[in-house]
């Protein structure tokens, strides 16, 4: 079983901040402006409106900043345990950042990758071929199920339209891995199980291009240069906002802070819990977008090792038996970045939260069982780990979002309209063209600022 100290640092949390919102006499202060969230989406809005001169204070729940943005350290190591790339340099708010910071960034692609078949070997020839022809049948069969819909079609699965395009139910053993595995593909992209990712809009979206890149010293660089002078509250977990004509009111436990605006940057998931109570019903629109959309997992494992026994590519793929459908399919080569012997495994969606439910060891022991089967019997163990639990998280509920089944694009928008001219929303899951990407919720930071000062 977890450790209690353990579980706290996964969930973002520690017994200092803990004890200290415990002790701390209550408070109530008025601002200007408040910022819920000192993720990405409420730095930006908050340093944005902080160099327009507006008097704005951030309140976060957890004792750090960056929410979904979440940097770790080994003594000669960074890693980031949260959000890790900026997708598509060319263009990206994300990318100019780092290069006014004067941070380094590592490139990532994914043709740089080793890929092993089920049986742990790398696949050969025929074996590429195959995964690459399962590819292009899902692809396209997603593609005309998107050209060929109406407005009023019912919306259906990913994986219901790819299971009709491939005959799942004739194929062999060895095409069903490798069409899980490109679903897994999905799920890994888009952080959703392929049974509730819609097969219409799944994908709607503007990616950038450029490349992906990563931060050797994280991407914590970039949330503590925005946070710089900026009035921050830690350990604030706010639990019901109000308005009025007259301005906001916003509650965290016996915390009290008034002002004109409320800039509401809380991860969807949160938003789903009911843990914030709104004062006012939120119009129809926004609630029903706070419902349908969904919330995706993406979890992370980093083993470090006493020095590499892998491929130097980017990426490492494996292609588990179809009912081990995305069990540690991808890693990264993680010693390009930081330098120093460390592999980061991924599991999304519903294995996800299976694997949240294991213990530490059970997890590791899980990830070493695939390493053991592609890299041999004889690899040295961990000598240390760091694992992520984003869906347990009472912060975030997850990763990031995704078009659900059932879920429209409007239905961003919708969530992003700001409510009696003081309410404004904010976060990855507002954005409508980039959401799921630390850029979108920074861009949306910037939205929710315009709509204040503009």
């Amino acid at each position: 079983m977890m450790r209690r100290r353990r579980f706290l640092q996964a969930a973002g949390l520690s017994t200092a901040a803990l004890l200290a919102a415990c002790n701390r006499p209550p408070t109530t202060e008025r601002r200007q402006v408040i910022v819920i969230g000192a993720g990405i989406a409420g730095l930006a809005a908050a340093r944005t409106l902080a160099d327009r001169g507006h008097d704005a204070v951030l309140l976060e729940a957890r004792d750090r900043i960056g929410g979904r943005i979440w940097t770790s350290r080994w003594s000669d190591a960074a890693i980031d345990l949260g959000a890790s790339w900026i997708h598509g340099v060319d263009g990206n708010p994300i990318a100019e950042l780092a290069r006014a910071v004067g941070v380094r960034t590592v490139a990532t692609t994914y043709e740089n990758s080793s890929d092993y078949g089920t049986d742990g070997r790398p696949l050969d020839r025929a074996a590429t071929a195959a995964l690459k022809r399962w590819q292009h049948v899902v692809a396209t069969a997603v593609s005309d199920a998107q050209d060929e819909a109406e407005d009023d079609d019912p919306d259906t699965s990913l994986r219901s339209v790819a299971e009709r395009a491939v005959n799942w139910a004739a194929l062999p053993p060895p095409d069903r891995a490798l069409v899980a595995s490109v679903l897994n593909e999905y799920e890994q992209e888009y952080a959703g199980s392929a049974t509730e990712l819609s097969s219409r809009y799944f994908d709607d979206d503007n990616e950038l291009e450029g490349g992906d890149v990563l931060f050797p010293a994280g991407y914590g660089a970039i949330t503590d240069h925005l946070a710089k002078g900026l009035t921050i509250r830690t350990g604030r977990v706010v639990d019901r906002i109000d308005w009025t004509g007259s301005g906001v009111t916003v509650s965290a436990g016996t915390d009290t802070y008034t002002g004109e605006h409320v800039v509401v940057t809380l991860p969807l998931g949160v938003l789903q819990s009911g843990a914030v109570q709104f004062g006012r019903d939120l119009p129809a629109d926004t609630t029903t977008a706070i419902a349908k959309l969904g919330m995706g997992l993406l979890d992370k494992c980093f083993l470090r090792f006493p020095s590499r026994f892998w491929p130097d590519t980017d990426w490492l793929t494996y292609v588990p038996p179809a009912e081990n459908a995305g069990q540690w399919a991808q890693w990264v080569n993680y010693a390009r970045a930081a330098g120093q012997p460390i592999l980061l495994g991924f599991n999304a969606a519903d294995f996800g939260r299976t694997v949240e439910t294991w213990s530490d060891g059970a997890i590791i022991d899980s990830a070493m069982g695939t390493l053991r089967t592609i890299f041999g019997a004889d690899i040295p163990a961990p000598v240390d780990y760091r694992i992520t639990r984003w869906s347990a998280d009472p912060y975030a509920r997850g990763s990031y979002s995704f078009n659900k089944v059932g879920s429209t694009p409007e239905m961003r928008d919708h969530l992003a309209a700001t409510v009696d001219g003081r309410v404004h929303f904010a976060g990855e899951a507002t954005d409508r063209n980039s959401f799921a990407t630390v850029h979108g919720a920074y861009n949306s930071g910037l939205r929710a600022a315009d709509e204040i000062s503009g």
